[in-house]
């Protein structure tokens, strides 16, 4: 079993930057793909990004794409995601997931594991 705590969320102003972090327990991280996700009041949680167990494959959303970066230190097992250019429309609560696939997957129910989700509001 995986437990997943996100940080860093907060208030940023639009063309702002912010950096995500998930912090899993255990020593399996490795063995999990992980990704973002995320869900703004009223609408449907939605993938944002996601990597494989190695780091070495990305996948993003095409609203993000350019803008926010994936990563993992494995050796720390510690999920990243940095977020540049903000906009407003990427105000959400931020999740992080674990996912025990083989690769890196953009769908939800793929994920076996979550965390509680950072609030990130960008607004001038």
């Amino acid at each position: 079993q995986v437990q997943l705590v996100e940080s860093g969320g907060g208030l940023v102003q639009p063309g702002g930057s912010l950096r995500l972090s998930c912090a899993a327990s255990g020593r399996t991280f490795v063995s999990y793909a992980m990704g973002w996700f995320r869900q703004a009041p009223g609408t449907e949680r939605e993938f944002v990004a996601a990597i494989t167990r190695s780091g070495g494959i990305t996948h993003y959303a095409d609203s993000v794409k350019g803008r926010f970066t994936i990563s993992r230190e494995n050796a720390k097992n510690t999920l990243y995601l940095q977020m540049n250019s903000l906009k407003p429309e990427d105000t959400a609560v931020y999740y992080c997931a674990a996912s025990s696939t083989s690769s890196s997957t953009t769908y939800s129910s793929d994920y076996d594991y979550w965390g509680q989700g950072t609030q990130v509001t960008v607004s001038s």
